[in-house]
Parts: structure tokens; sequence; C-alpha cells
């Protein structure tokens, strides 16, 4: 993780993380004609591209294929949207926000309710030690993992295992996990969710192979679909494991602490970042989740303190996948390999 400086070359004082929250509400509101323009410059470019996609298979199945993984940018960037629908920082109505979270869903795959709640319950208990378990990326403290029988310890690996977190993990996710409500099964309204959203999704996918077979589906739906599962995989993964992220028991936890130490800020490049709609801004989106993704950097450029701590680039990411485990003593992520030297 890397540091920044003002302008003056020294680091500036962060003040306390809830003082932030009065400050963060000057940019909650919403501009419509903005939030049109960010869902059109996505949605319009997103179907273009389903449609030249399309075309191409008549000229090469390669081109298809290449044009369904720059659409996958385009559909993490639906999937953003989404987001900021369900926090209902997209449009002044939340009706409104909801039901362009619904029809987004179709797209992502992801049911939308269902979505928001587990959503809603990662941000009101993230790096609480307590409440793991819903909406998030299952994390042991090394206690828990050391008295684990060997069985578990094998599940827990291979569980943190990149090839699985990120290779079959966002596939799982998104195109199995998603079609049933998992933690809220006793609930109608996210079995009308799921339900919905999954009927919809094979409406659209039965129109595509009855105009065009199966092609469509093995070349531009599942590539674009998959890419993007991956790519938001990872973003939430280094949102928040990271080496010195925020974790307590119920006792010593504040959702603010939690929020501005315990969420990274991504420094992505300008295309990536575009892409994925500023999330890489995390610590001031847990912060205050109301505000619109496309003033988040407002928010950097007027409070220059947010953007000390918990600086990540591309680079240094990659070494976070590594770490696996929370050690309380050291208040660190550590790997497996780390744990056992202690042992040893």
């Amino acid at each position: 993780m890397s540091q920044n400086k003002n302008s003056t070359g020294q680091a500036p004082e962060i003040r306390a993380s809830r003082d932030w929250v009065k400050v963060l509400s000057g940019y909650r509101e919403p501009a419509t004609t903005r939030s049109a323009f960010e869902l059109g410059v996505t949605l319009v470019p997103f179907i273009l591209l389903w449609a030249l996609a399309w075309a191409a298979m008549s000229v090469s199945y390669w081109l298809t294929f290449g044009l369904s993984l720059l659409n996958a940018g385009f559909l993490l960037r639906l999937f953003a949207i989404q987001h900021d629908c369900g926090h209902g920082a997209f449009f002044k109505s939340r009706t409104f926000s909801d039901w362009v979270g619904r029809v987004l869903g179709v797209l992502t795959v992801t049911p939308y309710d269902v979505w928001r709640h587990t959503h809603s319950v990662h941000h009101s208990s993230s790096g609480n030690l307590c409440r793991r378990g819903m909406g998030d990326i299952h994390t042991m403290t090394v206690h828990e993992y050391q008295e684990l029988s060997w069985i578990m310890r094998l599940h827990y690996r291979l569980y943190r295992n990149p090839l699985v977190l990120f290779g079959l993990g966002p596939g799982y996710i998104f195109l199995l996990q998603n079609r049933i409500p998992l933690g809220l099964m006793d609930r109608a309204k996210y079995w009308i969710s799921a339900m919905a959203t999954n009927a919809a999704i094979l409406a659209a996918l039965g129109l595509v192979i009855y105009f065009g077979g199966l092609a469509p589906i093995l070349l531009i739906f599942l590539p674009s679909t998959l890419l993007a599962a991956t790519a938001g995989v990872w973003l939430f993964y280094v949102q928040h494991q990271f080496e010195e992220t925020h974790w307590d028991k119920s006792t010593d936890w504040d959702l603010h602490d939690a929020a501005l130490h315990g969420s990274s800020h991504y420094v992505l490049p300008p295309v990536l970042q575009w892409l994925s709609a500023n999330i890489g801004i995390h610590h001031v989106h847990h912060l205050y989740s109301r505000i619109p993704f496309y003033r988040l950097p407002d928010v950097l450029r007027d409070h220059p303190d947010l953007d000390v701590g918990n600086r990540m680039t591309i680079g240094e990411s990659f070494a976070n996948a590594r770490l696996h485990l929370w050690d309380e003593d050291s208040r660190q992520l550590l790997s497996f390999a780390q744990v056992h030297a202690l042992r040893g």
C-alpha cells in the first residue's frame, strides 16, 4: 500500500472517521441529467457491441469473441450503476432507481432485490468479526483456522485459492448461486426477485437461441458475463482484502472506522476507473454510500486528506491474492505461509 502527500510534501492529518459523514453528505444528491447520461453512455454501447458481435459471426468467430470481451467492460459498468441504484444514489426517486436496478439485474444476471439486501448487510457489518457470512468474502482469523480439523483447513485453503476465488468462483456466483436467494430462503420477496429475474433471463436467452442458435450464447453472452463477473469479484476482493485492512469484534468495532480503514483506494488508469465507475474510491463509498459514483472524484479533489492511506496500485493489488487469515495480534491479514512461520 502506498501513501499520498499533500502539496506541501507532508502527509495531511486525517480527521476522525465519524466526522467525515457530515462533510460527505454534501455530495449525496444525484443529478438526474448526469445519471441519465451515465446510464446512456453505458447501456447504448453495450447494446451496440452485442449487435456488432452478433453481426461479426458471419465474418469471424474470433472477432465476435473479441468484441464480447470488450463488451464485458460495459457490462461491469452496468453492474456498478445497478450498485448505485441499490444504494439509492443514482436517481432522486428511490422507486425509479429500484426499477432501473431490476432491469439491469437481468443483464448482469443478478436479482436486484436479493443483491441489494445482502449488499446492505455487507455495508452494515464490514470488518465485524462477529457478523461475517453474508455479502462478503469469507475470512477466518488465525486462531479459528488453527482450531479447524485438517479436512476443514483444506476446505478453507481451497476456497481462498486464487484459482477458485477468481477462476471458478465468479461463474458459480453469477450463473448458479444468483439463481436462488441464498441466505434469504424464508422470505417471499426475495424468491420473487430471484425467480422474476431468472424468468426474464431465460426469455431473453430463449430469443437469442431462437434467432441465432447456441453460437451467440457461447461467443457473446458467456464470455462477456464471465469476464465481467471475474473483474467484479476481483474488485470486491481488493476493496477489503489487504494487509492492513480493519477487523474487530463487535465490542470494539466501529462502522465508520471500518469503512475508512477497512476499504481500499484502488488507484486505476482512467479507462479502468471509468469502466468500474470509480468504485476503486471505495473508502469514500463505504463512509457515505449515498454519493453517486460520478461525484466520488469530486470528494478526493476537494478533500485531499482522503487520498491518504490504503492507496493501492494494480501492481500492489496482486500481492493481496496471497493473503488469507486475519491475525488479531498483529492486526494484519497474513498468508498461510506467514502463519506457518509464526507457528514454527
